[in-house]
């Protein structure tokens, strides 16, 4: 068994700058993660995504964040035990925690810091009968590899900031997009919506979009090739969509996993903090990101951190209650030098 300060749960973002407040105040952790490596959602799911809400920067790759994070976090020597999920938390006597892993490790923390994102994320799917059927072929919820679809004609189906985002980074690298949507209302970033209507109304424009819903696949030689799509309204119109690849974004289904057996406060399968500390219902297990619920919290990554930093004061006051806390700025504290490893010039 593992004898540690604590466990991170989930190596997102959060989770990775979690590592970096956590060793400013000299803790030291072990993160883990159920997918084979660092950087939850960015990594697995949006690693080509640009992002314009990351302070200093004015656009910055998912996967890139995640590098910086992690090249961040590196000075605290963090253990990453990836591509294993937490299966069970027992609070002991003694106040400390035994935490075990689905691979069957096992660890003694003092306390557990929860950075779990949306959970075990699951895409909601295109129910359309046998639209499962070509799942992973070219029906996908998530972009790999945006070269993919250099030169190919493209659907896309969805109204959220993923559904946007990817119309308008594959502008221009595939042929021809089509996006569909199902109501006249996107619920993506203004800008972005704005952004894609521009484009689409160009007399060049190689982007088209449709509000509908979607009555059936196309199928050609066992192969998806198209939609077709019903409109709205007292003289609904059909019209029949080709493509080469599919791509569906229709948001992600939280499902927590064990963490809904951890006995936590929940809402709507949110786990509930308070704000002083991000602390949950039980003392010593704390909680940031979109896993949280509390009055006017945003799903933001920017928001996320900011739980880090005050979770990492929540840490530490109750690993070490006896410790006089204080505010040591990175700039001019030669604690926080030495912490990480650096000597306080550029």
């Amino acid at each position: 068994m593992v004898k540690t300060e604590v466990v991170i749960v989930g190596a997102g973002p959060c989770g990775l700058f979690q590592i970096f407040e956590l060793g400013l105040l000299g803790i030291k952790c072990h993160i883990v993660d159920s997918v084979p490596r660092a950087g939850g959602q960015c990594s697995t799911l949006y690693a080509d995504k640009p992002i314009y809400d990351i302070p200093g920067y004015p656009v910055v790759g998912a996967q890139q964040l995640v590098d910086l994070l992690i090249e961040q976090a590196s000075p605290f020597e963090p253990e990453y035990v990836l591509g294993q999920q937490i299966t069970h938390v027992e609070k002991q006597d003694t106040g400390r925690f035994f935490v075990k892993t689905s691979a069957g490790a096992e660890f003694d923390a003092g306390a557990l810091v929860i950075a779990g994102g949306l959970g075990a994320f699951d895409a909601r799917p295109l129910r359309t009968p046998g639209a499962a059927n070509h799942a992973g072929r070219n029906l996908n919820y998530h972009v790999a590899d945006k070269e993919r679809y250099r030169g190919k004609s493209v659907a896309i189906l969805g109204g959220g900031d993923s559904a946007l985002d990817w119309v308008l980074e594959l502008h221009g690298i595939a042929s021809n997009i089509t996006l569909v949507h199902r109501r006249d209302e996107f619920r993506a970033q203004p800008a972005s919506v704005n952004k894609m209507k521009q484009l689409a109304e160009r007399a060049d424009s190689t982007l088209s979009y449709h509000i509908g819903r979607i009555e059936r696949i196309i199928e050609r030689d066992d192969t998806l090739s198209g939609l077709r799509v019903v409109s709205f309204g007292d003289s609904p119109e059909a019209r029949e969509i080709e493509f080469d690849e599919l791509l569906v974004f229709y948001g992600l289904s939280p499902n927590l996993g064990p963490i809904a057996n951890w006995g936590l406060e929940l809402d709507r399968k949110m786990i509930v903090v308070e704000t002083k500390e991000c602390q949950t219902s039980e003392p010593g297990i704390f909680a940031i990101g979109d896993i949280v619920s509390y009055p006017g919290k945003k799903k933001l990554i920017l928001c996320g951190f900011h739980e880090a930093a005050m979770a990492a004061f929540g840490v530490q006051r109750h690993l070490y209650p006896e410790i006089k806390q204080r505010v040591q700025f990175t700039t001019t504290s030669p604690i926080m030098h030495e912490r990480l490893k650096v000597d306080g010039t550029i």
